[in-house]
């Protein structure tokens, strides 16, 4: 396998998180989803753990079967994608070099990116949500739901394609770079994870807000940067990473609007009357919508 089959490869079997492919999927599974909707009184645990579940679940087969619902244009599009990795994973061990990689940049990469770790993050989304309750702000609440299911969807994700790929991060002893060697560099499971909520912050606040895309992009960027200082992670790593968990973010946001639009509308029946004068007829028509 060519190198640029090995980049190819775990970008088409995640391509179900773009939008163009997603909104296929999201047409036919809205009526799936009904039974999971996020009702107002998510604050009580069971019940929003059942449905936090079946939401991941119905992602993930979103996901890893997109291939097989793939457009043209999308296959163009992820194949570009992938060309960039592949070009990225030719360059890394030259790329790895460019800093000094002296033991202060590395101790500094390491402290830093822990902002993109996962203890870190599941706070974070747990306070978003934990404000909601408290306050009764329903984006906030929205917030901390979809963060979490938006995280682990990168983790299930990433864990996959780290276990297929096996390569060894920058810092092995043994064979730094390879691939299939055992090791768990590709991709960043810190640039999925949080890209993924950047993405998501980025999307629920971006149109009341230019401060919030702001700020979460350029921490996510500084957690992805950081990986690289570290010697954790190499560019095409990071690249990969970073481009999926932007998707997740997106593709989990939007699917949850797309099904509030749906269900919404199931659920405002509205009763038109129609008439006719010239025919002395008289209907009520039953439609549902806003």
């Amino acid at each position: 396998m060519t190198v640029l089959q090995r980049a190819i490869l775990p970008v088409l079997l995640f391509a179900g998180s773009v939008p163009g492919l997603a909104q296929t999927t999201a047409a036919n599974a809205v009526d799936v989803r009904d039974p999971v909707w996020y009702p107002g009184d998510t604050e009580r645990l069971k019940p929003l753990i059942h449905k936090l579940a079946a939401n991941v679940w119905l992602d993930q087969k979103d996901i890893w079967t997109s291939p097989f619902r793939m457009k043209k244009i999308d296959a163009k599009w992820w194949i570009g994608f992938g060309a960039v990795t592949g070009a990225l994973i030719a360059t890394d061990h030259r790329t790895s070099t460019a800093f000094e990689n002296s033991r202060g940049e590395i101790a500094w990469g390491n402290h830093i990116s822990q902002i993109g770790a996962s203890y870190t993050l599941i706070p974070l989304v747990a306070g978003f949500y934990g404000y909601g309750v408290l306050r009764d702000d329903p984006k906030a609440r929205e917030v901390g739901v979809l963060g979490t299911e938006a995280l682990l969807d990168g983790l299930i994700v990433m864990e996959l394609l780290k276990t297929a790929t096996r390569r060894n991060r920058p810092d092995s002893t043994s064979e730094p770079g390879e691939f299939f060697e055992g090791g768990t560099s590709f991709p960043s499971g810190h640039a999925i994870e949080s890209w993924s909520i950047a993405s998501l912050l980025a999307h629920e606040y971006g149109r009341k807000s230019k401060v919030v895309p702001i700020v979460a992009y350029s921490l996510a960027t500084i957690v992805s940067s950081a990986r690289f200082a570290a010697q954790k992670h190499y560019a095409s790593d990071i690249v990969l990473g970073a481009g999926m968990g932007w998707f997740i973010g997106r593709y989990v946001y939007q699917t949850h609007m797309a099904h509030a639009i749906h269900h919404s509308a199931l659920l405002h029946p509205k009763i038109i009357p129609l008439m006719d004068p010239g025919s002395r007829t008289y209907r009520i028509s039953l439609a549902f919508g806003n």
